[in-house]
């Protein structure tokens, strides 16, 4: 089964945990501040780290039947700094390769998808990029995802609408499925103040093929059910489009979290629960962990998805 007709027809879908705060608290490894982990697969310890997080993910998956998704860890690998750094574009497609290798050797149905992220501040919005700009600045990773042939795209923690459509519009042309993943707070909208129903509603009229999904990461499951109760979201087409969640473990802001030098967690039950009430009362089929988590939460929430 293709990725595509995966996420229409699997009740559940099991995206991987936290890998960076991992990597930094369990691992001890340096996070580049130009390209952050994307340049982990050039050192052995980091190809190593990486490797045994993944492989957790992945014995959740089996274990509980679950397809499995997993992302290249380039969100900060774009075009800027990518030039700013001692790697060239193929930093890209060497990612690519390295997941695919623990894919090939993971024998479940699993999915390999290329991450981006905003240009700017995610947690702020602070310099992002309009419509026009967006669009010419991500083309150049999208491409290189597009050569590497991954199996979906994922833009993740976007904090504006005007950059999210633009990264859209240069990922729809690609023809290769892609999820839309916002910065949301207990509002119901994005940092920029978009509602998302609107956020969504536009990029779906904005591009030619449309995102497979909307989803949400880096945040708390409650900040999200709060953010969905909101009138103006409790629309048919968020209902059907908004459908997952990488959570975090705590529930504090944004502006609160983020840099935080303590791990912020919760208990794997607890947090399960949360993640649960959003797909009894949302309808969510993509799940996975953000900062705080480990595999005690994956696999709470695998048990618990399984019933």
């Amino acid at each position: 089964m293709n990725f595509q007709a995966t996420i229409m027809s699997s009740p559940a879908i099991l995206m991987e945990g936290a890998l960076g705060e991992r990597l930094k608290r369990e691992y001890h490894l340096e996070i580049g501040e130009t390209v952050a982990m994307a340049n982990l697969i050039y050192d052995a310890d980091g190809k190593t780290a990486l490797k045994a997080l993944w492989e957790q993910y992945i014995d959740i998956a089996r274990k509980y039947n679950l397809p499995f998704m997993a992302t290249t860890p380039t969100r900060r690998a774009n075009k800027e700094r990518v030039a700013f750094s001692a790697y060239d574009d193929s930093i890209i497609s060497q990612n690519v390769a390295f997941l695919r290798e623990i894919k090939n050797e993971a024998n479940i149905e699993m999915y390999v998808g290329g991450l981006l992220g905003c240009k700017g501040d995610a947690y702020t919005g602070e310099g992002s990029l309009d419509i026009e700009e967006a669009k010419i600045f991500h083309s150049w990773q999208i491409n290189l995802f597009k050569a590497a042939n991954v199996d979906f795209l994922m833009a993740g923690i976007m904090p504006t609408l005007s950059e999210a459509t633009g990264m859209s519009m240069a990922m729809s042309e690609t023809n290769i499925p892609y999820l839309i993943s916002f910065t949301i707070q207990e509002d119901g909208k994005l940092i920029d103040g978009h509602t998302i129903d609107y956020a969504i509603r536009f990029i779906d009229d904005s591009v030619i093929n449309k995102p497979v999904g909307y989803m949400t990461n880096c945040v708390h499951p409650n900040i999200v059910y709060k953010a969905l109760a909101h009138s103006f979201n409790k629309t048919a087409i968020v209902k059907r489009r908004f459908m997952g969640i990488q959570a975090n473990t705590s529930a504090l802001p944004y502006s609160e979290l983020d840099h935080s030098k303590d791990l912020k967690t919760s208990l794997p039950t607890d947090w399960a629960n949360d993640v649960m009430r959003l797909k009894s009362a949302y309808g969510f089929k993509l799940f996975g962990g953000c900062c705080g988590t480990d595999n005690r939460h994956l696999e709470e929430m695998a048990k618990q998805l399984k019933g």
